[in-house]
């Protein structure tokens, strides 16, 4: 071989070594890089509140959860904070006599969560308790502080939570909402110490350890059925026991979710004693008499549904096969090496490519598509069933202004409660029936049936005779 070839050959191997060496460099630093998820630049303390001394550390997380403030409209939610009950409409009918009918806003993101509650006509014109303050806003802090006033040790943290959220649950808004600044931030899921997923409501952890004795739960909530078949001895703690992929779920579930509040003292309950789909909420309203309000038309008892995403995600195909809350809400985002999941908490069809293609291979048009056709049916079963409800009110009302006495009256009111909460349910509900397909659909088709067993009872009622009715002759 010449001198040029063999000098060629050198040229060219120590090339390729520089080339092979350069990339197993750029190998090890990605790799560093993608373990390399957190800065510990500032210091964080168990009740920083403030999402921006968080920011330092977790700066590609606060990135994304900024964008929580921007306002995208999907078909059925997500948008400035319009009424949904200015003017007429059905709602202002079906809450006559409930704060809501004065006032209910579309909802946006979290970043508006507290702001939205302050400024409702709802906190406004009527007296609300501090307990509305459990899920809209980073509000742990005011329970361990208004816990140790009320005399805990502030070493023993947990019983200061618990007493402290008793009294501010029992607090008026207008004084309570002063505790707090900010909504829900980094502290309300994260250990500042080691970034673990946790839970921090005390509703949510007294409703899950309820639930756990519940034979529904078993079916649904794996950690559960292995805490019942080994270790019953201590209440369930989602906290010790819960996976990973439950804890994604979980940590929404703290708020989303129905709720009432007991007794005088407002004190928030889940109701989950019986289990979690409508029925078990029902049967335990119904166990300790309670309603929300008495609708001021028909005079019926009426219950209030709320926000029951995690109940109704529980009987659908999502929930069944392991899907969590934040894979398709809060998706895994790359950025360079790292992968971190998405703090801008939005529908996942803002953006399917993540929330949705990494597990269903068809293309976004015909994902959009199969969920236009489900919400869209899930609309107009819900249109018939405000239709019937509607009817219901109006023949309970021509009974009452007939003089139909009020006995004869009372299974149309029970009927009128049944029948309202079913679409109450579905409609407070934010997948538009996503969700839960089959179960939403079977809720509205019973909230039919039972207003139409309603008006056929109210009407029977105002044309028996008077004579009849009072039992006279």
């Amino acid at each position: 071989m010449s001198k040029i070839g063999t000098a060629l050959v050198i040229l060219v191997s120590a090339g390729v070594t520089f080339g092979a060496l350069t990339l197993w460099q750029n190998i090890q630093d990605r790799k560093a890089e993608g373990r390399e998820v957190t800065f510990a630049v500032g210091s964080i303390a168990e009740d920083t509140d403030d999402p921006a001394a968080w920011k330092s550390n977790f700066p590609r997380q606060y990135d994304s959860y900024l964008h929580t403030a921007d306002i995208a409209r999907t078909r059925y939610g997500g948008s400035e904070a319009l009424s949904k009950v200015s003017g007429d409409t059905p709602w202002t009918t079906l809450w006559a006599g409930y704060p809501f009918s004065v006032d209910y806003r579309e909802e946006r993101g979290h970043a508006y969560m507290l702001d939205d509650q302050r400024e409702t006509e709802r906190v406004k014109q009527f007296k609300q308790p501090g307990a509305c303050l459990h899920c809209h806003a980073s509000v742990i802090p005011a329970y361990v502080k208004a816990g140790v006033a009320a005399g805990v040790p502030a070493s023993d943290r947990a019983a200061a939570i618990e007493k402290g959220f008793e009294a501010v649950c029992a607090m008026p808004y207008a004084d309570a909402t002063k505790l707090v600044a900010h909504p829900v931030s980094c502290m309300d899921c994260h250990d500042p110490a080691t970034m673990a997923l946790r839970v921090t409501r005390p509703g949510f952890l007294h409703g899950i350890a309820a639930l756990a004795s519940s034979d529904e739960a078993l079916a649904h909530l794996p950690s559960i059925g292995a805490w019942r078949a080994s270790d019953r001895a201590t209440p369930y703690d989602p906290n010790a026991l819960a996976s990973r992929q439950e804890m994604r779920t979980f940590v929404c579930a703290q708020c989303h979710v129905e709720y009432h509040f007991r007794g005088p003292d407002k004190y928030l309950v889940y109701p989950w004693k019986n289990g979690i789909d409508i029925e078990d909420e029902e049967r335990y309203y119904d166990e300790i008499g309670f309603k929300d309000w008495t609708h001021q038309i028909t005079g019926a008892s009426m219950l209030k549904g709320q926000h029951p995403e995690f109940e109704m995600w529980n009987q659908g195909v999502h929930a069944q096969s392991g899907v969590a809350c934040a894979d398709c809400h809060m998706p895994y985002v790359r950025e360079g090496a790292i992968k971190v999941s998405s703090h801008h908490v939005q529908s996942p069809l803002l953006d399917v490519n993540r929330s949705c293609q990494t597990c269903h291979r068809q293309d976004e048009a015909e994902i959009q598509r199969r969920v236009a056709d489900i919400q869209g049916r899930t609309r107009h079963l819900m249109d018939l069933a405000e239709n019937a409800n509607l009817d219901l009110v109006a023949a309970i009302r021509a009974a009452i202004e007939a003089g139909v006495p009020a006995e004869r009256l009372a299974n149309a009111r029970e009927l009128h409660r049944k029948a309202q909460w079913r679409l109450d349910w579905v409609n407070a509900e934010n997948s538009m029936g996503f969700h839960a397909p089959g179960e939403s659909l079977r809720i509205l088709g019973e909230s039919i049936d039972l207003a139409r067993q309603g008006v056929t009872d109210a009407e029977r009622a105002r044309a028996a005779p008077t004579t009849a009715m009072s039992g006279a002759r």
